[in-house]
């Protein structure tokens, strides 16, 4: 089994990455939803939250955590990650090779505050397409939009515009919050048709879809079991909204943590 990590519904993109991938393992997907939004925090906060959850992971018998939190990633590429006994599957990390891959010349990373403070993005893409230009924009205000569900309404449309407007002559923008690409629609229609949207899921999908193939992850029957911390009822609503699945169930995760 593996888990899939992020501080709320953002890893709902990568989770719909890995089904469209093939990656048929079993999913326990985990929303730190009590400590959302996590673009706000400081790194030591962010890497305490970090070690508490893996901890809390640690006790869920997985193989590997899919890493849906660039913020999360970002922190670790400057402290390191916590100790685990599974496979670490870095969103950075396998964004940043889709991204050199792809050979665009100018790029603007759109993510949370911290992922900008961080500079995790640049110095991974440069690490691998030093000729890549990298510009990073903080868009603090696009979580909350998403965790309260209200994704095409006019105020994420405006919220979303505000963004575009501040954006250089770039060739493509990568989503570096999982959360944006559920505002891909209003994104869409405010940037301008030359300019890609990339989405750092893709590859992340690819990563995993490889290491099953390999052999190293086990597969499984394909089951998503969903867990927050947060509120319940407002998670399960949430999920149905985005994924369409009015099936879906959560269960609520009691995770100790100092940093509540």
């Amino acid at each position: 089994m593996l888990a899939l990590y992020d501080s709320g519904l953002g890893g709902l993109t990568v989770l719909a990455a890995l089904r469209a991938a093939g990656v048929g393992a079993d999913i326990l997907y985990f929303a730190d939803q009590a400590h959302v939004p996590y673009g706000d925090r400081s790194d030591a906060d962010l890497a305490a939250l970090l070690a508490d959850n893996f901890a809390f992971l640690a006790g869920q018998r997985i193989e590997g955590v899919v890493m849906a939190c660039n913020t999360s990633c970002a922190v670790a590429a400057r402290h390191g990650w916590p100790e685990a006994p599974f496979a670490i599957f870095d969103l950075i990390e396998n964004a940043a090779s889709g991204v050199a891959a792809a050979g665009y010349a100018r790029v603007a990373v759109i993510a949370t505050a911290a992922t900008v403070r961080s500079g995790a993005y640049a110095a991974a893409i440069r690490a691998r397409a030093p000729e890549t230009d990298v510009i990073e924009i903080a868009a603090p205000a696009l979580v909350p939009l998403v965790e309260h569900g209200d994704s095409g309404s006019l105020e994420a449309e405006n919220a979303v515009r505000a963004v575009v407007d501040t954006l250089p002559p770039v060739d493509a923008i990568v989503y570096g919050c999982t959360h944006y690409p559920l505002l891909d629609r209003e994104f869409a229609a405010a940037l301008p048709h030359r300019i890609d949207r990339f989405d750092p899921a893709v590859a992340q999908a690819a990563a995993v879809r490889a290491a099953l193939v390999a052999g190293d992850l086990s597969p499984g029957s394909g089951k998503t079991r969903y867990l927050t911390n947060g509120d319940l009822a407002v998670f399960e609503r949430n999920v149905r909204h985005f994924t369409g699945d009015h099936s879906v169930t959560a269960t609520h995760a009691a995770v100790l943590s100092a940093n509540a």
